[in-house]
């Protein structure tokens, strides 16, 4: 493996006149298909090792949503059409002469997420799942297992992940909002909030400003005047939110495509926008670190779906982020780490081609002093990359 350390060359974002930060919440059409990838991922992997004591060839990283159809009313409403969801990959479904349902695992295990995180949705009546995984090679099967027991894990392709660290402002504010709008004890205490959360972060200079979409449930809305009333809410929860981890002038706006009318605001029968006419896709969401985040470095891959043992393109992208994170909390004089690591297919996970470690320091030229700790640690999670898979199944590592 090249290990490059070097100092960043360019100034902190957060420094910058201007910074973009998104986040899908939990029940955006895009985050749903990451979610129920990723759960289809973990429900196979517990499968295999439960019933062959190894988790055996899959990747079931393609996922689409086509949203339905409703009619959202205040006190109430109705879905007419039914949310669509397709589920494709590839995953092992025979060995040692045992089939494997993974069909039914799909569906099954779908539908269990479903319930469990939104709550306004009946699983079973207002959702369709339709698997389309097709059988793994018996071949590419055959390797993988032999690579897993002879602890050989090599990369599944040629590619890369990025991480990096800390947060800035910006970044936990838009983090921290999300997560609190979709928290069980707002939710408890607001159940107009539905899940469908989508947070939009600007910075001009020292100043912040969020645009919150949120769906609300139309049965726990009785009028227009409450609707209004429940908004502003919202907006003094996010902004507490966003002033927790944010200092300088904050500006919250929600639902800004709101009208006048009754008919004209973000009103739903099940707290989503799939419910009527949004579609989601697997990938199009947020990075492992839970944000989108377009001046920092991201991968386009989707790690959601892809298997935990093999595929460097979920196994890089977490490793990267654990690095940056590592180098800046545990090496002093880092105020600030970003971690790049390339993969070549048939190489050992544990060996990546090419890791670069980029600092800022307090000291600019403290980099030769440091340079053999931040290699230390950078190798010292890297080294951890066979044993993830444990983690992921053992949960929550979300990533997405």
């Amino acid at each position: 493996m090249k290990l490059d350390i070097a100092t960043l060359a360019f100034p902190p974002v957060a420094t910058l006149p201007l910074e973009i930060v998104e986040r899908k919440g939990l029940g955006h059409p895009d985050t749903i298909c990451d979610a129920l990838a990723e759960n289809l991922s973990l429900a196979l992997s517990r499968f295999y090792l439960e019933r062959f004591g190894a988790i055996l060839h899959h990747n079931v990283d393609k996922g689409l949503l086509c949203g339905g159809a409703a009619r959202p009313a205040f006190g109430g409403g109705e879905m007419t059409e039914p949310i669509e969801i397709y589920l494709a990959g590839r995953a092992t479904a025979s060995f040692e002469g045992v089939t494997i349902p993974v069909g039914e695992i799909a569906v099954e295990e779908s539908r269990r997420w479903l319930r469990e995180h939104l709550r306004h949705l009946d699983a079973e009546r207002q959702v369709r799942i339709h698997p389309r995984i097709r059988p793994t090679s018996p071949d590419l099967a055959a390797l993988f297992l032999r690579q897993r027991q002879a602890g050989a894990l090599l990369a599944n392709d040629t590619s890369f992940g990025v991480g990096f660290a800390p947060l800035d402002a910006l970044e936990s504010a838009v983090l921290a909002v999300e997560r609190c709008l979709n928290s069980h004890e707002v939710k408890a205490a607001h159940a107009e909030i539905g899940e469908d959360i989508k947070v939009m972060g600007t910075r001009s200079g020292p100043d912040i400003e969020l645009t919150v979409a949120c769906a609300l449930v139309g049965r726990h809305v009785p009028d227009l005047a409450a609707y209004q009333a429940k908004k502003a809410r919202i907006r003094e929860l996010a902004l507490a939110a966003a002033r927790a981890q944010a200092a300088g002038r904050i500006d919250v706006a929600v639902n800004t495509a709101d009208g006048d009318s009754a008919d004209s605001v973000y009103l739903t029968v099940t707290g989503l926008s799939a419910e009527a006419g949004d579609d989601g896709q697997v990938g199009r969401g947020n990075r492992v670190n839970g944000l989108i985040t377009p001046y920092r470095p991201m991968s386009l891959e989707a790690a959601a779906g892809k298997n935990p043992v093999t595929h460097v393109g979920k196994l890089y992208n977490l490793i990267a982020n654990r690095i940056a994170r590592a180098v800046a909390a545990e090496v002093a004089g880092v105020q600030e780490a970003y971690c790049y690591l390339v993969s070549r297919i048939g190489r050992p996970v544990a060996d990546p081609q090419l890791m670069d470690v980029k600092v800022r320091l307090a000291d600019p030229h403290a980099l030769a002093a440091l340079q053999p700790r931040i290699a230390e640690v950078a190798q010292d999670r890297l080294s951890g990359i066979g044993v993830l898979w444990r983690e992921l199944l053992e949960g929550p590592q979300q990533v997405w």
